[in-house]
């Protein structure tokens, strides 16, 4: 990549927003010690510098894979990601830009092989949202940054990885409880989830004979910085979460372990699933 790569912007509305800011800071550390279910594995992870990403990230190290943070421009949060990667004995390269970018995406995955060797697995994590009340206020320019983001992304992120994935590599995807079960507020959001899940049950289809095996993951609410950077109205964060069956939303390092799951030998006989740690709700699929 260049030595001197483009630094992309922060959205007008505080996307992605800071881990380092929160109030509480989220939960990622791994909560448990690794058994090397990823021992010399090297993986990449988008949207790592903080919250989910940055929770699998950390817990993937920790089961001994070396892991390349993709991330948009929080460089503070991937710095944080970065140190808990290294402290649990494994490489980090940090790689800022915009999985949007097609370019970005093939250049970055090219850094990650002549640095690392090799790539098994990838997690398309990496994603916005924008809360809406109506249909109407959803702009052009909204929508197609969206779905460039949440679903072009993965396309290209896939697209770039596809050519260094060998027999037993992994692409776990990060879909959403709003996928199932909708959400008002989040129309353009829910619809790029349900592309993520068809994506994911077509792209399986295609590698299974392979040897790669795809999956995804759909969070229910989790406490990171998406939601309170702007990704959720003021009414919505004031009762985050409490609609659960559990009563609460869930922490990143609830979450990392159907990741992990997904990645290791422990999911050989998966393929085309979706795991679904959202504290309760009872969905179809």
């Amino acid at each position: 990549m260049d030595s001197n790569p483009q630094q992309p912007m922060i959205h007008e509305d505080g996307l992605p927003g800071s881990e380092a800011d929160l109030d509480p800071r989220p939960d990622y550390q791994p909560r448990y010690p690794g058994s090397g279910r990823l021992k010399g594995k090297v993986a990449i992870v988008t949207g790592a510098d903080s919250g989910i990403g940055r929770a699998v990230a950390v817990l993937y190290a920790r089961e001994g894979a070396d892991v390349a943070v993709f991330y948009l421009c929080e460089h503070e949060d991937a710095e944080e990601t970065q140190r808990a990667i290294e402290a649990e004995g494994r490489r980090c390269l940090l790689i800022p830009g915009d999985v949007g970018d097609k370019d970005f995406c093939r250049r970055g995955v090219e850094q990650v092989v002549e640095t690392f060797g090799r790539l098994d697995i990838l997690v398309n994590n990496a994603g916005e949202q924008h809360p809406d009340k109506d249909i109407t206020d959803i702009t052009e320019e909204q929508l197609r940054r969206t779905f460039q983001t949440n679903i072009f992304g993965m396309f290209f992120m896939t697209q770039a990885a596809r050519p260094h994935l060998k027999q037993g590599a992994a692409i776990v995807n990060c879909t959403s409880v709003t996928m199932y079960q909708g959400e008002a507020e989040l129309l353009d959001y829910s619809s790029t989830k349900g592309a993520i899940t068809a994506f994911t049950r077509s792209l399986s289809e295609q590698l299974v004979e392979k040897g790669i095996r795809v999956n995804a993951v759909a969070p229910g609410p989790i406490w990171t910085p998406l939601n309170p950077a702007g990704g959720a109205s003021p009414e919505k964060l004031e009762s985050f979460g409490e609609k659960t069956p559990m009563g609460r939303p869930g922490q990143p390092n609830e979450v990392a372990p159907s990741f992990l799951f997904l990645a290791c030998d422990d999911a050989s006989y998966m393929s085309g699933q979706v795991l679904h740690p959202n504290g309760g709700t009872v969905v179809n699929g």
